[in-house]
């Protein structure tokens, strides 16, 4: 089982107890009490007369009237009652009961670092916009069930996600997600501290067995939602005939996802970045299908696999991805993409968001995480505020 931290805005936040119960029969008990009034409410011969039969009947009419469209209301609410939320500070949600809901978001922190920066404040908050109605998770490795966190000082980022319903975060215990795959005997014996690559590896690890498991979609942190991805069982192309394992989607249980992580082991190089990401995918979806080029917009598939067309995550690909911190003359639409890859990896100058650049990453960030984008400007504020009162102290 994991461990539970639930990351909150300042005040500790929890599932509702609400006023049903969300379970396969919860208005049983309801249609039960009509039936009854039905049944035992029916006007006997009075002598009085038929007017007090009328009114009886009238009642009982409206008595069904009512709970009739109380059982209507709890219908409309049973979709939304996972998201509804009010301060209960001794009752946590466990990632299981989130995950097992199906359909999840996941992102992935596998550093240290407690505090999300923009780039993965604005793909989580832009994940929470796009998929209302689904789960997102962002699971943070430097997140214990001892850390103790000062939501009102060092770590604004977490008040600022938590705040969105239906975000989630949570500890990544990797022992605990490897249990009942292949992965965890791999585990087991890697030393992580002789691994070049363990931070790259151990997510890539992560990915496949908690989607394995559960299901949903996974995306890197540097990936902005800009579209619902319709598809469930799909890799993203981010070439021809290359996949990607930055973003992809599967149902629980499904083979492919077995057989990479089985394949993740079997040909374990840690030394080379990307054996056990894009190269995976890659080779075993090589193995099953005869991957040719695109040609337009068109997607691929093959074994009930959707294999996406680079427009679809990749418009902008990694040779050019400084373009994204550039002003451009007229910015694209990215009318053929469901999101966009912005290539942190390749980020090594560390180029950021700046309010008021005009860069297309700012324009991205006004219209897909505007809250992310009002922080960044609220910071920028403080900044330019502190320096200038330090420098008329001098």
């Amino acid at each position: 089982m994991f461990q539970t931290v639930w990351v909150s805005s300042p005040r500790s936040w929890a599932l509702r107890q609400p006023d049903y119960q969300c379970v396969g029969k919860e208005t049983s008990w309801t249609c039960g009490f009509v039936r009854t009034i039905i049944q035992h409410s029916r006007p006997v011969h009075d002598p009085k007369g038929p007017g007090k039969a009328r009114m009886l009947k009238k009642i009982q009419i409206c008595l069904c009237f009512f709970f009739v469209s109380g059982i209507l209301y709890e219908i409309s609410l049973l979709s939304s009652c996972f998201f509804s939320y009010m301060p209960m500070p001794k009752h946590f949600l466990t990632p299981e009961q989130v995950l097992n809901l199906g359909k999840s978001i996941i992102f992935l922190e596998t550093t240290e670092r407690l505090e999300p920066p923009p780039l993965v404040s604005c793909s989580v908050e832009s994940a929470a916009r796009t998929y209302q109605d689904r789960p997102i998770i962002l699971f943070m490795k430097g997140l214990t069930n001892d850390t103790a966190l000062d939501l009102n000082s060092s770590y604004a980022a977490f008040s600022l996600l938590s705040s969105m319903k239906n975000v989630f975060i949570f500890p990544l215990q990797m022992e605990t997600v490897f249990q009942e795959t292949p992965l965890l005997q791999w585990y087991n014996q890697v030393v992580p501290e002789l691994e070049k690559n363990w931070v790259h590896v151990s997510s890539d690890a992560s990915r496949l067995a908690l989607i394995w498991k559960y299901g949903g979609i996974y995306m890197d942190t540097d990936v902005i939602s800009i579209r619902p991805i319709p598809e469930e069982s799909f890799l993203a192309a981010q070439k021809s005939q290359f996949s990607s394992n930055g973003i992809f989607g599967f149902p629980a249980h499904h083979k492919f996802i077995w057989d990479c992580m089985e394949n993740f082991v079997l040909k374990y190089n840690g030394n080379i970045w990307g054996n056990q990401g894009p190269f995976l995918m890659t080779r075993m979806l090589k193995a099953i299908c005869n991957l040719t080029d695109f040609k337009g917009t068109e997607d691929h598939s093959c074994q009930n696999i959707s294999f996406l067309n680079p427009q679809r995550f990749y418009p902008i690909p990694y040779p050019a991805w400084g373009r994204y911190y550039e002003v451009w003359d007229k910015s694209p639409n990215f009318s053929h993409s469901y999101a966009l890859h912005l290539w942190n990896f390749m980020n090594h100058n560390r180029k950021a968001v700046i309010a008021g650049s005009n860069t297309l990453a700012e324009k991205l960030y006004k219209a897909y995480c505007p809250t992310t984008y009002e922080d960044l400007i609220e910071n920028a504020e403080l900044e330019n505020f502190t320096f200038y009162e330090d420098t008329d102290m001098v």
